[in-house]
């Protein structure tokens, strides 16, 4: 029987679905730059070196402050009212002093640059690895709601954008407003009628800014979910390219993908003309009111109530108030599409998986010739569909070193009973325990150490052969993945890779065939050796001289320990201790090949049905 195809290609999820769903438009628009405080934890442990680079911050804007009073000094003492004979040297000491200004700048500023550029690196590096390690942990129902193209998305362009603003715009944005705040308060001490009156216009323009503002962060958040989109679209196609193009479908994927790139350019283009309004108006309207302070600044030099370096020291300081708030109102935006960005990341850290770990784990005892298994009762529904019981008072006890076969039709809950044991989810009714333990009260590191799978689709991670068959006990040695191999039957073939052991697979093992990806697979739980195996379709993808050399190792493999075998080829199961027949979620028979065949059931029907076409091949 060949392995299923993938899952049927989507469109994307509504915006309100899943654990990671989005949150309205409305909702976004209220959402201030203070979502940033929930980087707070991962900036903590860095405290010194945040310390560090404040103090380089505030030296690089005193230094920066201090610029225009040196210009002030030398415009008054060494060029107006220096005597003609002494002007060259005390124009040369204040050029000096102008330099040592400089050159302290450009220490400071670089001093600070490497800080903060160190510090945006190592947490964006450290929320990047707690958003993973957090992501894996979760059990399979968090996948039930969330594609994992929206996973990569916000670990890679979502924690980019935080990167950016650690280690960059915030620095920026402190440094700007420490500089415009001290040229702001000279200008007032300095000329306080005329600045009054300007700060009376700034007023005025910071309404507006903060409407603009709103409306930029909500179209960040859209365009960064929209990418999102794009994101999930290209990981699902690109893992089912052969189904895609069996069906010529590559037009059509490629114009969906277009689609939701546009949809992306689209939303960006928006909040990026929005972001241009907010950064004119800022600009223009700052610009134009300081103008008005310089127009009156010159009118006072004319009647004579202020000095030229009087004027020329407010000239720069206007300079700096502008740039300050030039850079500020870019800094601004930066910093709501990082907040929206932050979101998106928190949502995930915030997810919480309905199976974890007991308070105090109860311990699993040891075991010498396989573990015992035991289903009392139990009723379960994926949480993806609550109202149809996958499973319905089931129960079913084996014991240790048996082994039992598992039978049914498509859709009777054979891979639910091994995903509960796994304990991927946790039962609505009912108990599942191993070797006497309930396993919800075990820890799911010691209980899945005790059981081994080998999958009807075969995973091969993009490693060699050697490394993909040692994921099975990353401490075993070459030795031992070459045992487990032999037992496998997938020694000679792999001997006869290009590189033997060290041939790199290619990703989800293009470079192997449906077989030998099997043979992979089996060898790594072999490696395991757990004492409880599960072979969920294990020999569905070999031919028939693969499948013969293949179930000859698994029976080497199952001695001395408890299998469970799901299987539609009766050639796997007939030598079973016991067979069980599902349907529609519940047990409707169990017993050996031949006490089946003679009852006449379900079994008898679906062995029937297989010989028929045996024959008929």
């Amino acid at each position: 029987m060949t392995s299923a195809p993938p899952a049927p290609l989507h469109d994307p999820l509504p915006a309100d679905h899943g654990p990671g769903r989005r949150p309205n438009a409305v909702a976004q628009a209220k959402r201030p730059v203070r979502a940033l405080g929930a980087l707070g934890p991962f900036l903590r442990p860095y405290r010194g070196r945040i310390a560090l680079a404040g103090l380089f911050l505030l030296l690089a804007a005193a230094t920066t402050l201090a610029f225009p009073v040196a210009l002030r000094t030398l415009i008054d003492q060494g060029l107006v009212a220096a005597e003609p004979g002494a002007r060259v040297l005390q124009l040369r000491d204040h050029f000096v002093a102008l330099f040592a200004v400089g050159a302290a700048l450009g220490v400071f500023s670089g001093a600070r640059f490497y800080l903060v550029s160190w510090l945006g690196e190592r947490i964006t590096a450290d929320l990047r690895n707690a958003v993973y390690a957090h992501v894996v942990a979760q059990s399979p129902e968090f996948f039930e709601s969330t594609r994992t193209g929206e996973v990569l998305s916000r670990l890679t362009t979502d924690t980019t954008l935080v990167q950016t603003v650690v280690g960059s715009s915030l620095s920026l944005g402190l440094r700007n407003t420490l500089m415009g705040t001290g040229a702001l308060v000279m200008l007032v001490v300095t000329n306080p009628w005329v600045m009054t009156q300007v700060l009376g216009i700034l007023v005025l323009v910071v309404l507006p800014a903060l409407y603009f503002g709103r409306s930029v962060r909500k179209l960040s958040r859209a365009s960064q979910d929209r990418i999102a989109d794009s994101s999930a679209i290209a990981a699902e196609v690109l893992n089912a390219v052969p189904i895609v193009q069996s069906y010529t479908q590559e037009r059509r994927e490629a114009g969906r993908f277009g689609s939701a790139t546009e949809a992306a350019f689209d939303t960006a283009r928006r909040r990026s003309r929005v972001r241009a309004l907010l950064v004119a108006f800022i600009i223009s309207a700052t610009f134009g009111a300081l103008l008005w302070g310089l127009y009156q600044g010159t009118q006072a030099v004319l009647a004579g109530r202020i000095t030229a370096g009087h004027l020329g020291q407010t000239v720069v300081f206007i300079i700096l108030f502008v740039g300050s708030v030039a850079a500020l109102s870019e800094v601004y935006g930066d910093l709501q599409r990082a907040a929206g960005a932050t979101e998106r990341l928190m949502e995930l850290l915030a997810a919480r998986s309905p199976v974890h770990d007991p308070a105090q784990p109860q311990a699993l005892p040891a075991v010498s010739a396989g573990s015992s298994v035991s289903l009392r009762d139990v009723v379960f529904h994926y949480p993806s569909r609550p109202r149809q019981p996958s499973l319905l008072h089931f129960t079913l006890d084996v014991k240790p070193g048996e082994t039992v076969a598992i039978v049914g039709p498509s859709g009777a809950g054979k891979s639910t009973v091994f995903q509960l044991l796994l304990r991927f989810y946790d039962v609505q009714q009912g108990e599942v325990r191993i070797d006497g333990v309930p396993v919800a009260r075990a820890s799911l590191h010691a209980l899945r150490s005790r059981v081994g799978i080998v999958p009807q689709d075969s995973v091969i991670f993009s490693t060699s052969a050697l490394e993909n068959i040692r994921y099975g006990r990353p401490e075993a040695t070459d030795a031992e993945v070459h045992a487990a191999a032999r037992a496998a039957y997938a020694h000679d073939f792999i001997t006869a890779l290009p590189e033997g052991y060290a041939t790199y697979l290619g990703e989800r093992g293009v470079r192997l065939s449906g077989g030998q990806r099997q043979r992979i697979s089996i060898a790594r739980a072999i490696l395991k050796n757990p004492p409880l195996l599960l072979l969920d379709e294990a020999t569905s993808a070999l031919d028939a001289e693969s499948e013969r050399v293949v179930q000859a190792a698994l029976e080497t493999a199952m001695q001395d320990r408890t299998t469970l075998v799901i299987a539609h080829r009766l050639a796997t199961v007939q030598r079973a201790d016991r067979i069980v027949v599902m349907e529609a979620g519940e047990i409707v028979d169990i017993g050996t090949h031949a006490e089946l065949i003679a009852r006449g059931g379900l079994y008898a029907r679906l062995a029937a049905m297989q010989f028929h076409h045996v024959g008929a091949a």
